[in-house]
């Protein structure tokens, strides 16, 4: 144990997870690369958590953090801030909401927690929907829409909520159905829940789960959930603190792979548009956002620094089409990584789309979670040189590759390579 983890240990709480046997301190990054104090450099396939979304130190990014940081580092939104305006602005037009408003925040939990709080003063009810296996934040509101039992805190809440079918296509009692069959499945029983309820404010859902295993429905389940939905006067919040930004490669939001329905009443966003920088936000239209009778400010939300740095990674990453890059490399690495996952009875799927990328493990001839052969592949990838997440339903045991959307061709093959070589020795 090192000095280092020996002061975290004492100052921490139990509860702060840390990744592997040695816990690594991270020192500097560049590009899709990082490396620890000890000088070891790895392929970052995990981004901090999907955060850091364009490239470690991108220069464009780091120029209008310093500059802006030279100028005012801090206002509140009690003051006009150009930054945040301009920000707003391209938010607003990008996220396919008509006459949408922008609320900016400081992480994905507090956007979420904000959403609730628009949904459920809109509708007068505290009677919220999400979905099973569902992680959306650390606060007591989002925790008490945490449909995923490892990250559910507590069963104290102070909203009413409601767990719907429909997150994981190929787990649960629709499993086996055509995805036909599966999406006619989930919106039945949606319609038998709302059948023994009233007022509910709002239906929450990652497109894809994040925390969840990198899950997701269908395509168009959603927008069928939506037409049961508008029918109860239900709002749609769609949760893009992972999904956004072009990282599925398909759409530049999730909810576009539902888009019959149009777009959500409410979008949260987080995680990539900071590039590591601490920025969250909510997009409503505007009945929905304006809604609240009371004063509401943010200290911290849509600093002058942070949304410097969202404005110009945003503008990279549109200039340099990321979200086309995701889609080719990102399509060339999940088919790279299902050829190697096929000889190998441990693994029971390989999933995704774009750079978003699930490898669930099970015990071999069964279909049971093996969180410890996830922990065992994730420190054999490590020493490998390259960094992975996990996540998953009920037990830890699902890989999750979300590397920096700038991935090269040559970075994912090298990946794969040594993800191979983990995953054969965990075996």
């Amino acid at each position: 144990m090192t000095g280092l983890h020996e002061r975290h240990l004492a100052v921490s709480p139990e509860w702060l997870a840390l990744y592997y046997r040695h816990p690594l301190e991270l020192t500097h990054g560049e590009g899709r690369h990082v490396w620890d104090a000890a000088g070891t450099r790895y392929l970052d396939f995990f981004g901090g958590i999907l955060t850091t979304m364009t490239a470690h130190a991108l220069p464009e990014v780091t120029k209008a953090v310093s500059e802006q940081a030279g100028r005012l580092i801090h206002s509140s939104t009690l003051y006009l801030n150009r930054p945040m305006v301009e920000l707003a602005e391209r938010v607003a037009a990008l996220s396919g909401i008509p006459d949408a408003r922008v609320f900016f925040t400081t992480s994905g939990t507090e956007a979420n927690d904000t959403a609730l709080l628009l949904a459920t003063a809109h509708r007068g009810s505290n009677q919220i929907l999400a979905m099973r296996n569902s992680y959306h934040g650390r606060s007591f509101s989002a925790v008490s829409v945490t449909g995923n039992r490892s990250w559910s805190t507590t069963s104290l809440s102070p909203l009413q909520t409601l767990y719907v079918h429909g997150g994981v296509r190929t787990r649960g009692p629709y499993a086996e159905l055509s995805d036909e069959r599966f999406v006619k499945a989930c919106v039945a029983d949606l319609e038998d829940l709302l059948g023994h309820t009233r007022g509910v404010a709002a239906l929450i859902a990652e497109p894809v789960q994040g925390v969840g295993g990198f899950t997701a429905p269908p395509d168009g389940l959603y927008a069928a959930f939506r037409e049961v939905l508008d029918r109860h006067g239900i709002l749609w919040i769609s949760d893009e603190v992972q999904t956004g930004w072009g990282r599925t490669g398909d759409h530049f939001w999730g909810w576009q792979a539902h888009a019959s329905s149009g777009p959500p009443d409410i979008l949260t966003f987080a995680k990539g548009i900071g590039n590591g920088m601490s920025i969250g936000g909510v997009v409503a239209r505007a009945e929905v956002m304006n809604c609240l009778d009371a004063n509401s400010i943010s200290t911290f939300g849509g600093s002058p620094v942070t949304m410097a740095a969202g404005l110009a990674n945003l503008s990279y990453l549109l200039e340099h089409d990321l979200q086309g890059n995701a889609r080719r490399v990102g399509g060339l690495l999940i088919e790279r990584l299902r050829a190697l996952g096929a000889g190998l009875p441990a693994v029971r799927e390989v999933r995704g789309r774009g750079l978003m990328i699930g490898i669930e493990l099970v015990k071999p001839g069964s279909d049971d979670a093996d969180p410890d052969a996830a922990a065992a592949v994730l420190e054999a990838a490590r020493e490998g040189g390259l960094l992975i997440g996990k996540g998953g339903g009920h037990n830890t045991s699902v890989l999750r590759i979300a590397p920096p959307l700038s991935l090269t061709v040559a970075e994912a093959e090298e990946g794969a390579e040594i993800l191979g070589e983990a995953l054969r020795a965990a075996s």
